[in-house]
């Protein structure tokens, strides 16, 4: 960041009215993007642990990725349909990526109950692993390992062309959540009677 107290420009030493001639200050932050993709905030436990995990990473890495110029971008995607899963690549939820790049590459699922309520099946979701354990939320030294190897390691993985098919895992859970939204409407399931007759 540039002092502008220090600045020798001239008119931006005490004169009023003259600094809209000065030069714009160029910034020469580069960015970062992370990617935070789940498929559900309101029930299900892993991806809410997954979303305070990453901010509390994302706070404490912030400090050395802004003395390196660097802005983060955080997208929060709700992958909450086939077509969304299929636009983002989808492998497992929740998935972080940085600038692309898979923060754990190596996508292991075990059953997920939350999940599994919300939509009325078995659905597995993704755990985490990190010095030789399995997590069910990453721990944040694992996302700010995987920020850091992604930003200054020189990590840079181009997905766009690689061939894409959606789990099974995800079918199941997209196809149990219409058939859950058909039952709870109006007219379908237990309810038909209630309002369309």
């Amino acid at each position: 960041m540039k002092n502008l107290e220090n600045d020798n420009r001239g008119c931006c030493s005490g004169g009023t009215g003259c600094c809209s001639s000065a030069e714009p200050i160029q910034s020469n932050k580069r960015n970062v993007v992370i990617d935070f993709l789940y498929l559900d905030l309101s029930t299900c436990t892993w991806c809410q642990g997954t979303e305070q995990s990453l901010e509390n990473a994302l706070e404490d890495v912030s400090k050395v990725l802004n003395a390196s110029e660097i802005e983060v971008i955080l997208n929060k995607i709700n992958v909450n349909s086939e077509e969304l899963a299929i636009k983002h690549k989808f492998i497992s939820s929740p998935t972080i990526r940085v600038n692309g790049h898979d923060i754990q590459m190596k996508v292991k699922e075990k059953k997920c109950e939350s999940c599994g309520d919300l939509c009325g099946d078995n659905v597995d979701c993704r755990v985490w692993e990190f010095n030789g354990e399995e997590y069910t939320v990453p721990p944040k030294a694992l996302i700010i390992e995987g920020i850091l190897k992604c930003v200054f390691g020189g990590v840079s993985i181009n997905t766009e062309n690689d061939e894409y098919k959606l789990p099974e895992n995800l079918k199941k859970f997209y196809i149990a959540m219409k058939e859950k939204s058909i039952n709870e409407s109006c007219c379908g399931g237990d309810n038909a009677n209630k309002c369309c007759g």
